[in-house]
């Protein structure tokens, strides 16, 4: 029965992997789309996001399953609930690239980045990004190093986030209320991916250290 359940966590795993893997790609792409102005990529995010949705019903599947028929107890079922937790933060994650696509979707053929905030924005995809691969690589090989690092990439996104009100804010500002808005809307989907991914983090280290800590 024991080694039927780890096979079972084995599965479910790899699919937390395999979704963290397309939460990254999706948020790359996005970004991409939103800098660039780029329609096609932008609508690719938006379909495959689809994608995510399957993977966090089949990991719900695997879970709810694995506590039906195998009534896991004590660590394995913590590590089963968790496993919860995490995909719906990845799912979150993926909701929020799709935010940002359908940003870009919204303002084509301009950019719905004004020209004093690209290099911001161009910051924000490479944390987010750095904050993707971590999530990837923590997940993987249940490295608490990694998912306690993401705290740190968190406090260099909230820096970002804001500096971009700072700019906006300025008397200096000179394009207008729904340049500002398009700028604060956007700022907020990636505050929130660096808040999910470190939640990420969070049930990481509880798993792998038994340490907790508070949402993010």
């Amino acid at each position: 029965m024991r080694d039927e359940i780890q096979d079972e966590l084995n599965r479910v795993s790899g699919s937390l992997v395999i979704m963290a893997k397309a939460v990254r790609e999706g948020m790359r792409q996005a970004s991409t789309a939103l800098l660039a102005a780029d329609h096609t990529l932008a609508q690719q995010v938006t379909v495959r996001d689809a994608e995510i949705d399957v993977l966090y019903r089949v990991i719900e599947d695997r879970v709810y399953d694995l506590v039906a028929r195998r009534h896991p107890i004590d660590g394995d079922l913590r590590t089963v609930m968790t496993a919860l937790q995490v995909a719906a933060d990845l799912d979150r994650m993926g909701e929020l690239a799709v935010h940002v696509a359908r940003a870009a979707l919204r303002r084509h053929p301009q950019t719905a980045v004004a020209p004093e905030l690209t290099s911001l924005f161009r910051a924000m995809a490479t944390v987010a990004d750095e904050l993707g691969a971590k999530i990837v690589a923590a997940l993987a090989d249940h490295d608490p190093v990694l998912a306690g690092q993401l705290d740190g990439d968190d406090d260099a996104m909230d820096e970002l986030h804001r500096g971009l009100f700072s700019v906006m804010l300025s008397r200096d500002w000179p394009l207008g209320v729904e340049a500002a808005v398009d700028g604060a809307l956007l700022g907020r989907y990636y505050e929130r991916y660096a808040d999910h991914a470190v939640n990420v983090g969070h049930h990481v280290l509880s798993l792998t250290t038994g340490r907790t800590a508070e949402p993010a």
